[in-house]
């Protein structure tokens, strides 16, 4: 079985073991969107009960958490160069990685300090990469956990209550198609919030 048809595989047979994994997909070095992942599941707790939403978003966190300490460590361990080393390299490209995306998530960080571990889990295109400029920067693993988890949490809650209320109002195939459409615009919404914090912030460290 090859990893796409796994992956798939993993999708027609949801359940709290395949949900970690996948997240845990989701936030490594191997992109993989969360919205394919976490309203599909909520969905189906809401058509069939087998699963209950709330455990969907605990353990689409606890892999989430997975993925992001492997990005984290792996970056912690080898370091810069050879970060943009596999960006550049083709492999990194089949992981849908490459070195601007890199630079994006680094610059992020920077700008946004430890906490952008929690922002970033909310931000379209940031939200894969963000561990790896928090491994370079070697950020305290206590505070990376606890932010990456917080963030985490709120995204997958936020995507199995979409999944769990849209059961009601849209055919199952037309699913994927409003999540996307929801969770973009909620993505924008953090970005936003998420530049007034770090205005205000800056802000407050000026005017002291």
């Amino acid at each position: 079985m090859d990893s796409l048809s796994f992956i798939q595989w993993c999708l027609e047979n949801l359940n709290y073991w395949t949900i970690t994994l996948l997240m845990a997909i989701e936030s490594s070095f191997i992109p993989f969107p969360s919205e394919v992942v976490i309203p599909p599941a909520a969905y189906m707790a809401a058509a069939t009960g087998e699963l209950n939403v709330y455990l969907v978003a605990l353990f689409g966190t606890l892999g989430a958490d997975i993925g992001a300490l492997i990005n984290y460590f792996l970056a912690k361990w080898i370091g810069r160069p050879l970060v943009y080393r596999f960006a550049n390299s083709r492999f990194g490209h089949m992981c849908l990685i490459d070195e601007s995306k890199v630079e994006k998530a680094e610059d992020y960080f920077n700008k946004h300090g430890i906490m952008s571990t929690f922002f970033g889990r909310l931000v379209p295109a940031v939200r894969q990469l963000i561990s790896i400029p928090a491994g370079l920067a070697k950020m305290n693993l206590s505070k990376f956990i606890l932010f990456t988890t917080l963030g985490a949490g709120v995204w997958n809650a936020i995507l199995a209550f979409i999944g769990y209320h849209l059961q009601s109002v849209v055919p199952q195939d037309q699913l994927m198609a409003k999540v996307t459409e929801y969770s973009s615009e909620i993505g924008y919404v953090f970005i936003a919030l998420a530049v007034i914090i770090v205005g205000y912030l800056v802000y407050k460290a000026w005017k002291k």
